[in-house]
């Protein structure tokens, strides 16, 4: 059968659409991943264009929010299975590798990133999601068709889903492509741009204790500073609710969003009045000599 083929074999008498939707979907899937490992923000723990920072901005918007805060509690490790995801999914296509679970993983992946970014896009077909979801269901049925083309045995809707890890050549397949996926997220992490360990942010003799300011983070994103006699501390400086810039209330000793109304206790970054559905997110800083420095 067709559905056994692996590799170079994958890609013969297939039908041009197949063929067509295989590089499409399989590449920008391994781009994606790609785009991800070699991106020195994303797998940070703060900043607005970490993943942590992303799930912040989804949360006010998305109808799965639920679901995202549960996310956010481990951002990281997320990040990285969104990441080896990507790459694991593009690279099962692209070898015929487990291929009707790979494209079940990719329709779904963008089903998720539907409901989580572009779920208010209107008119809907400004946002690329769901044409990714429908371009998956197609190769999925597509794929189907000929795998069991010229074969009698009856097509059922797991048959082909779950791989038959009683076949070494499938079970050597699937090891293969989860072995590629962290080798290439490795890979793009070493071409990470290399950041400095520390970035100043005031000097410590200017900066008594009992001060706030604003400063920006070492990704570009608004951020708020404190110093009190226990330390210093901040948190972002972007509202959790839609992403407005926030700024210190003084006299109410709370951190105030003029778009919403939404107020965040200045010592813990907790929510003080809604509509945030989440605390700021914090950002590490800490006194290196005479200055002060995120880390």
């Amino acid at each position: 059968m067709a559905s056994k083929n692996i590799g170079l074999a994958s890609w013969r008498k297939q039908p041009i659409a197949i063929t067509i939707l295989r590089l499409w979907l399989g590449g920008t899937w391994v781009y994606g991943g790609w785009a991800k490992a070699t991106d020195s923000a994303f797998l940070s723990n703060s900043g607005a264009n970490s993943f942590s920072g992303q799930l912040t901005g989804y949360i006010g918007h998305s109808p799965i929010s639920f679901i995202l805060k549960h996310m956010l509690e481990h951002s990281t490790l997320f990040a990285w299975f969104v990441m080896l995801s990507e790459f694991a999914i593009g690279i099962a296509v692209l070898t015929g590798v487990a291929m009707e679970l790979a494209i079940f993983g990719g329709f779904s992946v963008s089903i998720i990133l539907w409901l989580s970014v572009t779920f208010h896009v209107h008119p809907y077909f400004l946002g690329s999601d769901l044409a990714f979801a429908a371009s998956w269901l197609a190769l999925f049925f597509m794929w189907r068709a000929h795998s069991r083309s010229g074969s009698r045995a009856r097509s059922t809707v797991l048959g082909g889903l779950i791989p038959d890890l009683r076949d070494r050549r499938e079970a050597m397949g699937i090891i293969s492509v989860g072995v590629g996926a962290v080798i290439a997220a490795l890979a793009g992490g070493s071409l990470r741009p290399k950041q400095k360990v520390n970035a100043t942010i005031v000097k410590l003799a200017d900066f008594p204790s009992g001060s706030t300011m604003p400063f920006t983070a070492k990704d570009g994103s608004p951020a708020i500073l404190f110093r009190t006699k226990a330390g210093v501390f901040a948190y972002s400086a972007i509202c959790t609710h839609q992403g407005c810039t926030v700024a210190y209330d003084a006299g109410a000793h709370a951190i105030a969003c003029p778009c919403h109304g939404a107020r965040f206790d200045a010592s813990t970054g907790s929510v003080l009045v809604g509509p945030a559905p989440i605390p700021l997110p914090k950002i590490s800083v800490a006194i290196s000599g005479a200055n002060i420095v995120q880390i």
